[in-house]
């Protein structure tokens, strides 16, 4: 039997047309939105969530291509090819085809909003880790009048991430540049052995492997193994598409409206750059902290991940 965050009621919820996402909910008052990251699912967040839950109304999603979420293919969207570039002629007076690609951020963060509205939700609290990050900067950005407190858990914004990954250091993002490539091969390769590749990330990102205990583990991973198209569509439109949108917000000089957490294990510096600059220059409400942990802090540390979500709500 797949784990569940005990305690939570699950649904699944039509988002957008032929895409529904699973969802946990529990608790009342407050709402609060919680993203996964890879190579995860929703119950990444099992004990913040039900630590929340006391005095907040918590929804935990897997995204969509994740988890018991619908996965579209890149090809059910007309008009972009599997790298998302757009096929049709871009226009003075609105978006391209390209600005909901299946897997643009911006189609994934359009997603949570249509999921916290069906779920009676008008304006919520929204935190991400890793990828599901991703997804919430760009809801953020695109949706400002909708999030009112924005988490962000061990990661830069796109745009930024690209500009300070080079030389040697960048090794560690080994697997950004293979699921960047066109389709076919980082599939190939990846489903060959797909236990061993996203195996790899659960243990060299945590530093505490009793963290994420054996039947979890096994989930992530037969999750991912049967989601390795949907993933690496994930990865290759961060790659292209979602570049785009960042650096238009960054040319039109938006930036985060609301008040704004960043968490981040102690990696910016030994990879030459300052972190908590360059989220200083999307958020002007900026709390930035480090926790003492690996990459999957929501399980390292879930006390005080929890304890920095409730000071940011009261912000």
């Amino acid at each position: 039997m797949t784990p569940a965050i005990a305690g939570f009621d699950y649904q699944r919820v039509p988002v957008a047309d032929g895409v529904s996402l699973n969802v946990a909910i529990a608790g009342s008052g407050t709402p609060i939105v919680l993203l996964h990251g890879f190579p995860q699912t929703h119950l990444m967040w099992r004990h913040v969530a039900a630590d929340l839950a006391a005095d907040h109304t918590m929804i935990c999603p897997d995204l969509r291509g994740y988890g018991a979420s619908d996965k579209p293919t890149e090809t059910d969207h007309a008009g972009t090819d599997h790298t998302g570039t757009d096929r049709t002629s871009p226009t003075e007076t609105g978006p391209t085809e390209t600005d909901h690609a299946v897997y643009a951020k911006r189609t994934m963060a359009a997603d949570i909003v249509a999921l916290a509205r069906a779920l009676g939700h008008e304006r919520f609290a929204l935190a991400g880790h890793d990828r599901g990050a991703l997804v919430a900067f760009r809801a953020a950005l695109d949706h400002p009048e909708t999030i009112t407190h924005l988490a962000v858990l061990d990661v830069l914004p796109t745009l930024d991430m690209w500009q300070v990954m080079r030389g040697t250091s960048a090794a560690v993002g080994f697997h950004l540049y293979l699921m960047a490539q066109p389709p076919g091969l980082p599939e190939q390769m990846i489903a060959a052995s797909s236990d061993a590749f996203f195996g790899h990330f659960l243990d060299i990102w945590t530093n505490d492997p009793q963290a994420i205990p054996a039947d979890v583990r096994t989930a992530y991973l037969d999750a991912c193994r049967a989601a390795v198209p949907s993933i690496v569509a994930d990865y290759r439109a961060s790659a292209g598409i979602d570049v785009v949108h960042d650096q238009a917000d960054r040319d039109a000089g938006n930036r985060l409206r609301m008040p704004v957490t960043v968490l981040q294990q102690d990696w910016g510096a030994a990879l030459g750059f300052d972190a908590a600059a360059l989220w200083r220059a999307w958020a002007p409400d900026l709390r930035h902290e480090t926790v003492t942990c690996g990459h999957f802090m929501a399980e390292e540390a879930p006390a005080d991940i929890a304890k920095a979500l409730r000071a940011l709500l009261t912000r």
